[in-house]
């Protein structure tokens, strides 16, 4: 081994443990970044359409968004708390009914038998403590969450000027190339933001709407998660569809089939054709790659981790496909 092979590998290990110590930094930078984007998309609409200075359409966005959170809090937060107080109340007997099918059940008694305690309350309720207990964690990064908002917010006020910052930090014969990969990372993550964001909506509403012309119990809470587990896909989905089953369950066994059959149409419906059409400009992600992501970004990071993982994947499958793939791999004889 030579001086010069030694020199690299050593930077590379002093990387390596550097960008590990400031992960959390780097984290809220990139969640940073990622909100920048998506302000960024409303922000140049407002632009071509009125050409107005940067920071008056900036300004226009924030106050729509704080005024349509406002009335959203106002006709939506009420009767969702309301829900969740009456979910509380249902899961006990959501519990005992379950509890009750597996002992009428043979093949299942053998699960009761080696898991007495999870189907009764009082082992669920140790669960429900380490829930709780992950959630004042969670209201902690409430401070984290400003300082990604303040950043995002400086970042889409004048991007031009980190743009700069990071083309002046590039060799100069690979500034083009640092040029076209911003641009492609922007319209990428900015693609897939509003892409997912309109079908998680649309999956909402559509639930929403399903739901309560069955007359389901808390339809507005189990169209709230399913519209926010759009983001995660494979698992996301599958994973929402089981409160309401649980929900129907208790009121019989022919809503839940109706609900089982509504969710598996939405589903499918999601899958192949909303978020298709509204992402076939950007890249598409596999889910295998996806759920990977989420699970290693998941056990490392924790949630922030899972929240991130599918903008980074897209921003690194683009990078991947530029610089590995153009630059390095396709130049091989």
């Amino acid at each position: 081994m030579n001086a010069r092979t030694l020199l690299i590998a050593t930077t590379l290990v002093v990387i390596t443990l550097l960008t590990w110590q400031l992960r959390w930094v780097l984290l809220i930078i990139f969640g940073a970044i990622v909100l920048a984007v998506a302000l960024d998309v409303p922000i140049k609409k407002l632009n071509n359409l009125f050409h107005w200075p940067r920071a008056i359409s900036l300004l226009i966005v924030l106050l729509f968004i704080t005024l349509g959170g406002s009335i959203v809090f106002i006709l939506l937060v009420p009767e969702l708390l309301a829900q969740v107080n009456a979910f509380s109340d249902l899961f006990p007997t959501l519990l005992s009914k379950l509890s009750s099918i597996v002992s009428d059940n043979p093949r299942l008694v053998i699960l009761k038998d080696s898991a007495p305690q999870l189907f009764e309350w009082q082992g669920i309720q140790p669960v429900g403590f380490k829930i709780l207990g992950f959630a004042g964690g969670a209201a902690n990064s409430l401070l984290q969450f400003f300082l990604i908002s303040l950043l995002a917010i400086l970042l889409a006020l004048d991007p031009n000027s980190h743009r700069k910052i990071l083309i002046a930090a590039t060799p100069r014969p690979a500034r083009i190339e640092m040029i076209e990969l911003l641009n492609s990372c922007r319209e990428n993550l900015g693609g897939w933001l509003a892409g997912m964001t309109i079908s998680a909506c649309s999956i909402f509403f559509l639930t929403w709407a399903a739901l309560a012309l069955l007359n389901m119990p808390l339809a507005l809470l189990c169209a709230l998660v399913c519209g926010l587990l759009t983001f995660i896909p494979t698992i996301g989905p599958t994973t929402a569809t089981l409160l309401p089953l649980g929900i129907a369950l208790l009121i019989s066994p022919s809503l839940m089939l109706k609900v089982l059959i509504t969710r598996l149409i939405l589903q499918n419906l999601e899958a192949f054709i909303i978020t298709p059409i509204l992402l076939r400009r950007t890249v598409s992600l596999l889910p295998t790659v996806a759920l990977t992501a989420q699970l290693s970004l998941g056990v490392l990071l924790g949630l922030p981790g899972v929240i991130l993982a599918l903008p980074l994947t897209v921003v690194l499958q683009v990078i991947f496909q530029r610089v590995l793939v153009k630059q390095i791999t396709d130049r091989w004889n």
